[in-house]
């Protein structure tokens, strides 16, 4: 038997103002289409902001329906949006934040599983990494170089 180690590396920034200057813009625009989100039934919202290599900035906010798995993560709507309207276009950066009706949140909340195949699909099509910077409504900013370092061991087309 062997024993496979899988280190995941992280900058911790402690708040908004000491990411990089070009993704604060890029978090206050998730932030703002956060608020947009359609969450009636969980109350926990989320926005993501997307940077393509063609400087589009591409918005998403989770979007509810009573039959939960019909819904979307705010990170899913900005990717297939961003996929559909600039198919040649790369995503460098991401910014996502969430925040709760009901509760603080004050931790940087990742992308949840689905997102993170998603987002993995796109990394490994357009073969250059994604950075992913994400946060709670306030508080910590975690920035992953690579979604590599969310989900190793990710699923692609190389197994099918």
């Amino acid at each position: 038997m062997k024993k496979i180690s899988v280190t995941t590396e992280l900058h911790v920034f402690d708040s908004l103002q000491e990411i990089p200057s070009d993704m604060i813009s890029l978090m206050e625009q998730a932030i703002e289409v956060r608020k947009k989100a359609y969450a009636p039934y969980s109350n926990f919202r989320v926005g993501t902001a997307i940077l393509l290599d063609n400087n589009q900035i591409i918005l998403g906010s989770n979007q509810e329906n009573a039959a939960y798995p019909s819904g979307l993560c705010a990170e899913r709507v900005a990717i297939f949006h961003a996929g559909s309207v600039f198919p040649e276009a790369k995503i460098v950066k991401m910014a996502i934040t969430a925040a709760s009706d009901t509760n603080p949140t004050l931790s940087p909340i990742p992308p949840c599983g689905a997102c993170r195949q998603s987002i993995a699909e796109y990394e490994i099509k357009q073969k250059q990494p994604i950075e992913i910077y994400f946060m709670g409504e306030s508080g910590a900013v975690y920035k992953s170089d690579s979604l590599d370092n969310l989900l190793p061991f990710s699923f692609d087309k190389n197994f099918l």
